[in-house]
């Protein structure tokens, strides 16, 4: 069996409000920690049956980018569902949601333009 290892850093300002967030996959391609703006990690308690949540963004992450990286959560998880459960139903539900939150933030977009 072989161990790979995913580690996060968070640089908090005074009041514990992200300034920058790091991330690294032992198997990904990049050597060394990454910068990036936002994480969403999700895992499953089996013991308490229910999901714990692990929200961050930086300080200075865009509101526009802070919405498509939600609807790019979103599609990603009708993928998952769809692979995981092979359930076509609720993958092809998700994935009007996300077609709705993409034609949403279009119209917002040409709005604020």
């Amino acid at each position: 069996m072989r161990d790979s290892e995913i580690r996060l850093r968070v640089e908090l300002d005074d009041q514990n409000i992200p300034e920058k967030i790091f991330w690294h996959a032992t198997d990904a391609p990049s050597q060394g920690m990454e910068e990036v703006k936002a994480i969403s990690v999700n895992v499953w308690d089996n013991v308490q049956k229910e999901t714990l949540r692990l929200d961050l963004w930086t300080k200075d992450m865009p509101i526009f980018e802070m919405k498509r990286f939600c609807i790019d959560m979103v599609g990603g998880l009708a993928i998952s569902l769809r692979n995981a459960t092979n359930d076509k139903v609720m993958a092809d539900m998700l994935e009007e949601v996300c077609d709705r939150m993409v034609q949403h933030l279009n119209n917002e977009y040409k709005r604020n333009k």
